[in-house]
Protein backbone atom coordinates (compact mmCIF):
# COMPACT_ATOMS: atom_id res chain seq x y z
CA UNK A 1 0.00 0.00 0.00
CA UNK A 2 1.00 3.36 -0.44
CA UNK A 3 -0.49 5.38 2.02
CA UNK A 4 0.52 4.94 6.03
CA UNK A 5 -0.68 6.44 9.08
CA UNK A 6 2.54 7.38 11.20
CA UNK A 7 0.96 9.35 14.29
CA UNK A 8 -1.30 12.17 13.07
CA UNK A 9 0.22 11.99 9.77
CA UNK A 10 -0.89 10.06 6.75
CA UNK A 11 1.64 9.82 4.07
CA UNK A 12 0.65 9.06 0.37
CA UNK A 13 3.46 8.00 -1.29
CA UNK A 14 4.37 6.54 -4.53
CA UNK A 15 1.57 5.53 -6.83
CA UNK A 16 -1.77 5.53 -4.63
CA UNK A 17 -3.94 3.18 -6.01
CA UNK A 18 -7.43 2.41 -5.74
CA UNK A 19 -6.76 0.00 -2.55
CA UNK A 20 -5.71 2.97 -0.67
CA UNK A 21 -8.76 4.93 -0.28
CA UNK A 22 -10.58 3.49 1.54
CA UNK A 23 -7.97 3.10 4.57
CA UNK A 24 -7.37 7.05 3.65
CA UNK A 25 -11.42 7.51 4.46
CA UNK A 26 -11.13 5.52 7.86
CA UNK A 27 -8.19 7.27 8.98
CA UNK A 28 -9.43 10.63 8.56
CA UNK A 29 -13.05 9.94 9.54
CA UNK A 30 -11.00 8.44 13.05
CA UNK A 31 -9.40 11.86 13.43
CA UNK A 32 -10.54 14.69 11.29
CA UNK A 33 -7.13 16.74 12.42
CA UNK A 34 -4.82 14.17 10.90
CA UNK A 35 -2.49 16.23 8.36
CA UNK A 36 -1.83 14.51 4.85
CA UNK A 37 1.22 14.53 3.47
CA UNK A 38 1.90 14.11 0.03
CA UNK A 39 5.74 15.12 -0.20
CA UNK A 40 6.82 11.83 -2.31
CA UNK A 41 3.35 10.88 -4.01
CA UNK A 42 3.48 10.19 -7.63
CA UNK A 43 0.13 9.73 -8.52
CA UNK A 44 -3.04 9.88 -7.22
CA UNK A 45 -5.79 7.62 -8.17
CA UNK A 46 -9.31 9.29 -8.87
CA UNK A 47 -11.05 7.63 -5.83
CA UNK A 48 -7.93 8.64 -3.47
CA UNK A 49 -8.53 12.36 -4.99
CA UNK A 50 -12.28 12.32 -4.16
CA UNK A 51 -11.94 11.19 -0.37
CA UNK A 52 -9.52 14.09 -0.24
CA UNK A 53 -11.61 16.76 -1.69
CA UNK A 54 -14.87 15.39 0.59
CA UNK A 55 -12.83 15.28 3.63
CA UNK A 56 -10.87 18.53 3.22
CA UNK A 57 -7.93 17.21 5.02
CA UNK A 58 -4.92 19.74 6.12
CA UNK A 59 -2.17 18.83 3.44
CA UNK A 60 1.43 19.00 3.08
CA UNK A 61 3.90 18.93 0.73
CA UNK A 62 3.02 19.08 -3.06
CA UNK A 63 4.10 15.78 -4.82
CA UNK A 64 6.55 14.63 -6.84
CA UNK A 65 4.47 14.55 -10.29
CA UNK A 66 4.17 18.07 -12.17
CA UNK A 67 0.36 17.19 -12.53
CA UNK A 68 -0.01 16.47 -9.15
CA UNK A 69 2.48 19.88 -7.62
CA UNK A 70 0.59 22.30 -10.44
CA UNK A 71 -3.24 21.07 -10.47
CA UNK A 72 -4.13 18.29 -7.78
CA UNK A 73 -2.40 20.00 -4.64
CA UNK A 74 -3.37 23.49 -5.40
CA UNK A 75 -7.48 22.21 -5.33
CA UNK A 76 -6.63 20.45 -2.25
CA UNK A 77 -5.02 23.46 -0.22
CA UNK A 78 -7.72 25.91 -1.73
CA UNK A 79 -9.97 27.69 1.16
CA UNK A 80 -12.54 25.64 2.86
CA UNK A 81 -15.35 26.94 2.66
CA UNK A 82 -17.18 28.73 5.64
CA UNK A 83 -20.04 27.84 5.56
CA UNK A 84 -24.10 27.86 3.91
CA UNK A 85 -24.77 31.42 3.06
CA UNK A 86 -20.88 32.27 4.34
CA UNK A 87 -18.50 33.46 1.88
CA UNK A 88 -14.50 33.43 2.25
CA UNK A 89 -12.28 36.39 1.54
Amino acid sequence: MSARLDGEVIWLERQCRVEDAEPLLAWLQADGSRIVDLTNAEHLHGAVFQVLMALKPAIRGEGKDSFLRDWLTPILTAAKPLGPGLQGG
